[in-house]
């Protein structure tokens, strides 16, 4: 296995960049997430770690050694692609061990049935062994999919958006059998998405890009409880944190249009000095039915476990979570306050979050 480093490397399509000034190290074992909108770069990156595009400018090291003049078989990283790329025609077994008969590995048989077996324990499809791959599901289909990376035994896994076809249930399915896997396997894992789920479920560590910049690598909880800025903030967490313009004067906290609340100790440290700002909030966070401020419910999302309800002051909308059990009536007048130790404070100019926790 191998950690992968980037070093300030930029990739450029004409006058776009799509991957800019990117430095950035996955540990040997690690399972990293790298967690972008559609257009940010990630898919980018994974290719140019793979030698599928060639930087044009900065270095790509594979356990520590500059790829620069490596082939995409030296670099010896297997992909996952959110396209299965199996042959129709050929069995699983085959579609298994194809990638093990080429002239370049002279893997001896009896070696590619044992990791034809191998994978097919790890991955539950050796009752599909003899099933030719147009015969099977979309979730069977990725099995075999990410069976043939494991067959190669390869340095690094490099996956792109491999469950974004899958139904809800496969996929949350599949988050957890590819946990498992990477955890077994030991292995190096760099997983590309833009389902933020997915990032927070399955990464030791998450990196969040943005137009080709990488924004803020931490660990879920860094960047749930912790964004860099207001692009991390936004992206980050279901519902989305609370953004809105804000400001801090003469002890308080004021949105202007909406509501005003005094600010105790904590909220003064975390929203720092007297000035405009962009106040963000996590529905978590918004305790609804005491405080000082007032609100009317405009919405309510029942999701089984919680309400997701959304409140109107003035004509400020923001989200709170509650418990499902909860009475609630649409229209109704409600008090509710925000825990201080939590709110975020924003510089309006840059997006830097300038909360102290």
């Amino acid at each position: 296995m191998a950690e992968i480093g980037l070093e300030g490397v930029t990739r450029r399509f004409g006058e776009v960049a799509a991957v800019e000034d990117l430095t950035l190290t996955i540990a040997d074992g690690e399972f990293f997430v790298l967690l972008g909108p559609t257009g940010a770069g990630k898919t980018t990156t994974l290719r140019l770690i793979a030698g599928l595009e060639i930087p044009d400018a900065g270095r790509v090291r594979i356990a520590g050694e500059d790829t620069s003049d490596w082939s995409v078989a030296q670099r010896d990283v297997a992909l996952v692609f959110q396209y299965y790329s199996l042959y129709p025609r050929y069995t699983v077994r085959q579609n298994l061990a194809f990638p093990l008969r080429a002239k370049i590995r002279d893997v001896p048989e009896a070696e590619i049935e044992r990791r034809i077996a191998k994978a097919a324990e790890m991955l539950r499809i050796g009752h599909l062994l003899e099933r030719k791959t147009d015969r099977l599901s979309g979730g069977e289909m990725q099995r075999v999919s990410i069976g043939r990376a494991i067959v190669r035994d390869p340095s690094a896994f490099l996956m792109d958006e491999p469950l974004s076809n899958l139904d809800a249930k496969l996929r949350e399915a599949l988050r957890y059998d590819l946990k498992g896997l990477q955890a077994s396997l030991g292995a190096t894992f760099l997983f590309v998405t833009h389902d933020q789920t997915e990032a927070m479920s399955m990464g030791d560590r998450i990196g969040v890009l943005n137009a080709g910049r990488l924004v803020q690598a931490g660990t879920p909880s860094e960047i749930y409880n912790a964004p860099r800025d207001i692009f991390v903030a936004g992206f980050v967490g279901s519902p989305g944190m609370n953004l809105m313009p804000a400001a801090v004067e003469e002890g308080r906290l004021t949105v202007p249009g909406a509501f005003s609340l005094p600010l105790g100790e904590e909220g003064r440290a975390r929203l720092g000095r007297p000035g405009p700002l962009t106040l963000g909030i996590r529905a978590e966070d918004v305790i609804v039915g005491q405080g000082e401020a007032g609100a009317r419910i405009h919405h309510v999302e029942n999701h089984g476990v919680e309400l997701v309800v959304t409140l109107k002051a003035g004509e400020t909308l923001l989200k709170a979570t509650m418990p499902a059990a909860t009475r609630v009536a649409l229209h109704e007048t409600v008090p509710f306050a925000l825990n201080q130790a939590r709110v975020h404070g924003f510089d309006p100019a840059s997006g830097a979050n300038t909360a102290a926790g």
